[in-house]
């Protein structure tokens, strides 16, 4: 994929273009990958914390299943929409500097959803922390992409990173559980404010990144949010009032709409916020949907199970937390296995390993039921956490290796856009599923039913679709 890059003038000097082939001067490349991985842990340990605390904060504000998805899906909505225009925005003023603005912005979003009054308060704030959170990923995927110039230190730099956010969803449950009986829920969102104090502190240590030009594409963001919007709307109404309704069906045509006018912006503009031939990679449009799969099918079944301990199984949120405690155990640990078993025989191999690993332990979750002991579906969560957390590492490193440093943070935001949306899509249609505690266990099923056939498919795709690496000669 060809890159233009031009240099640029800012009312602080000239701007240098962005090589990413050295350090930014000063920098500790050890303290950068310190404060990228913390700030990551904070944002994906937000992304699964609340799941545990939901019925609390359902009993206390007097929320509905469809309010329950909107304060965990709008926060993934808002992820997952801005990401694309926060690789931009990463690349235009700099990485360290993104970093920093996303950080303090979603440590201010934090105290105003422990605080908030009322549902539309914490929502709206969940949507605040969902697009600060946007404008952090890119641009920490890009100081690491910078700093570490040797492909197999920024393997393992980038594997450190994934790792750091794989414990922390695993882990989030267990941290909920436990705050939310001894505490409150509100505590769950006040855990951010030391972190993000202390992310702001390591900031101010490292050197500026260099800047790079890039145009704001302000139709093609707006576009891209009423698309994802709309969608995740008529998911979670659909569910309610049924996917007939006039709203349902209003909302799934202003969502193709935007979805279209995205995408005719981006091939018109000189600039794009997307550039559409990255789209003809292959190993591009596999890991995409790979991501899409692997985080639909993880997040959807921490939100159904989640529910099925305290709602069906009448858990407290404490024990609830610690059912996870065995899927996060193992997590870190497979991730650095999945990155050295790619060094060898490529990343198409625990990509493919760890999708059918997740598929297994969602075909035997059919097995669960009212009745079943808890031992059984803590035991059955444990191959759809190790499954993810051997496939995402080479996944992230597999898609960035297939762009030039001065686009990381763009490619960064693309896969995780990607993934993000399956996040959403996944608590939006799964909790429709559930919505009915009639019919809880037959929603359940059919969740698991359709993640294991997800998982096949991009399993498949990726086994027969990524390159092999070429043998070395002896």
């Amino acid at each position: 994929m060809a890159i233009l890059t031009r240099s640029a003038r800012t009312d602080r000097g000239p701007v240098a273009p962005a090589a990413g082939s050295a350090a930014p001067q000063g920098s500790s490349s050890t303290l950068v990958l310190v404060a990228a991985l913390l700030a990551f842990f904070v944002i994906s340990l937000d992304g699964s914390v609340v799941n545990v605390a939901l019925p609390a904060i359902s009993h206390s504000l007097s929320g509905s299943m469809a309010d329950l998805q909107w304060i965990v899906d709008g926060y993934t909505l808002m992820f997952a929409a801005f990401m694309l225009s926060a690789g931009t925005f990463s690349d235009r003023i700099g990485a360290s500097r993104a970093y920093a603005w996303g950080l303090a912005a979603f440590t201010v979003a934090s105290l105003a959803c422990g605080v908030a009054p009322n549902l539309g308060t914490l929502i709206g704030a969940r949507m605040v922390q969902g697009g600060a959170a946007a404008l952090m990923v890119p641009a920490s995927l890009a100081l690491i992409r910078q700093n570490y110039n040797d492909p197999g230190k920024r393997a393992r730099a980038i594997a450190i990173w994934t790792a750091a956010g794989s414990v922390a969803v695993a882990v989030g449950p267990v941290i909920g559980g436990m705050l939310t009986s001894g505490l409150s829920w509100r505590a769950v969102f006040y855990l951010n404010l030391p972190v993000g104090a202390i992310g702001l502190a390591l900031l101010t240590r490292i050197a500026p990144s260099a800047r790079r030009a890039a145009p704001v594409d302000l139709l093609g963001q707006l576009s891209v949010v009423a698309a994802l919007a709309g969608l995740t709307y008529a998911v979670i109404e659909g569910g309610r009032a049924g996917w007939g309704s006039t709203n349902v069906l209003g909302t799934l045509v202003l969502a193709a709409v935007a979805a279209v006018v995205f995408v005719f912006t981006q091939s018109r503009r000189e600039h794009p916020m997307v550039p559409l031939s990255v789209f003809k990679s292959r190993t591009v449009l596999v890991c995409l949907a790979a991501g899409f799969t692997i985080n639909a099918v993880f997040y959807g079944a921490i939100f159904v199970l989640g529910m099925y301990f305290q709602q069906v199984r009448g858990a407290s949120p404490v024990s609830t937390g610690a059912m996870f405690i065995p899927m996060c155990a193992l997590i870190s640990i497979v991730n650095m296995a999945g990155v050295k078993l790619a060094a060898r025989r490529g990343a198409w191999l625990p990509m493919t390993i760890g999708q059918l690993v997740m598929a297994g332990g969602s075909l035997l979750m059919l097995t669960v039921s009212s009745h079943t002991a808890y031992l059984i579906p803590v035991l059955l969560l444990v191959p759809i956490g190790l499954g993810g957390g051997f496939a995402v590492p080479s996944l992230t490193a597999a898609i960035l290796e297939n762009v030039d440093a001065e686009r990381a943070g763009t490619a960064a935001a693309v896969l995780n856009t990607s993934r993000q949306v399956g996040s959403c899509i996944a608590v939006a249609a799964f909790g429709a599923m559930i919505a009915d505690t009639a019919h809880f266990r037959h929603g359940m099923d059919t969740s698991f039913v359709i993640s294991v056939v997800m998982l096949l498919a991009t399993a498949l795709t990726t086994a027969f679709l990524l390159p092999r690496p070429a043998r070395s000669a002896d």
